[in-house]
C-alpha cells in the first residue's frame, strides 16, 4: 500500500476545518449569550410573579424571545435542556480523550504517523475540546453542573474496540463511529430544545461533526481499496471507485438512529 499524501492540499484542508470551526463556535456563543442572559431573566420574572413580562427582556433581545423562552422555563424545560447540554458536553469529552489516545498509537500521532494525518487528528481533538467548553458553558450558566465525565454507554464502545486496533482503518472506523453519534445526537438536538439560541449552538457544532464524518468516510473508503495514495485534492479521477464522488455523503437528511438520549450523560 502506498502512502503518499499530497500534504499542500491535505493542509488546506486542516485550514478550512478550522474555518468551519471558527464561524460555527463564534455564531454559536454569541446567540448562546443571548439565550443564557433572557432565560436567567425570564427565571427571575417567574418567579417574582409567575411569569416574566415582556419588559424584563425586552431590552436585550426583545419580547419575541420571551415566547419561547419563558414558557418553556416554566413548564420545566430548562433541566432536561441541562441534561442534553451535559449529555452533548460528555460525548465530545469521550471524542477528545478517544483521539489523544489513537495519537499515542505509532501510526496515528507516532514515528511512522504520517504528518498531515497526525496534524488532522489533533486539530480534530481540539475542536472536540472547544465543543465541550461550549457546551458546559451553557449547561453551567443554566444552573447545572458541568460533565467533565464521558457517557458510560458510549464509553463501553470505545473499551470495546481499542484492544482490536491494529492500523490505521481500525482507528478511522471508532472515530466515524463516535463522530456520527455526535452529529447524529445534535441533529436530534435541534429540535429537543427551546429557543433559537441553543438550536443554532447544536446546528452548528454539528455541522463541524458532520464534516469530520465525511471525511473520515473518504479516508476510509480509500484505505480499504487500497488507495492511500489518492487521500489528496486533486486525486486522480481515473484511480477512484465509482462510488467516490459519494461516500462522503451517504444520506440526503441526516439520521438520528444513533443519537444518545438526554440522559445518556447527564450529571447524576
Amino acid at each position: 500500500m502506498h502512502n503518499k499524501i499530497d500534504e499542500g492540499r491535505f493542509r488546506e484542508l486542516i485550514v478550512e476545518s478550522g474555518d468551519l470551526q471558527s464561524d460555527a463556535m463564534r455564531d454559536a456563543k454569541a446567540g448562546l449569550a443571548d439565550y443564557v442572559e433572557a432565560a436567567r431573566e425570564a427565571q427571575i420574572g417567574r418567579e417574582r410573579s409567575g411569569w416574566a413580562p415582556a419588559a424584563v427582556v425586552g431590552g436585550a433581545v426583545g419580547a419575541a424571545m420571551l415566547a419561547n423562552v419563558a414558557p418553556a422555563f416554566a413548564q420545566g424545560n430548562q433541566g432536561n435542556e441541562i441534561k442534553i447540554l451535559q449529555t452533548a458536553a460528555g460525548l465530545e469529552n469521550l471524542a477528545v480523550n478517544t483521539y489523544k489516545k489513537a495519537l499515542t498509537l505509532p501510526f496515528i500521532g507516532g514515528s511512522s504517523a504520517n504528518g498531515v494525518v497526525k496534524a488532522f487528528a489533533t486539530m480534530t481533538m481540539a475542536q472536540h475540546a472547544e465543543h465541550s467548553q461550549a457546551f458546559n458553558a451553557a449547561a453551567t450558566k443554566l444552573g447545572g453542573p458541568p460533565q467533565n465525565g464521558v457517557p458510560a454507554k458510549y464509553a463501553q464502545v470505545v473499551m470495546a474496540a481499542l484492544p482490536g486496533i491494529t492500523g490505521p482503518d481500525d482507528v478511522v472506523g471508532l472515530a466515524l463511529t463516535l463522530e456520527n453519534v455526535a452529529a447524529e445526537t445534535y441533529v436530534k438536538d435541534v429540535s429537543m430544545v427551546s429557543t433559537p439560541e441553543l438550536r443554532q449552538l447544536f446546528a452548528s457544532v454539528a455541522g463541524v461533526e458532520a464534516q469530520h464524518v465525511a471525511v473520515l468516510l473518504a479516508v476510509q473508503a480509500l484505505l480499504g481499496a487500497d488507495l492511500a495514495d489518492q487521500i489528496k485534492l486533486p486525486p486522480d479521477a481515473e484511480k477512484l471507485p465509482a462510488a467516490a464522488g459519494k461516500v462522503g455523503f451517504p444520506n440526503a437528511f441526516y439520521k438520528t438512529d444513533m443519537a444518545a438520549g438526554a440522559e445518556d450523560g447527564a450529571v447524576k
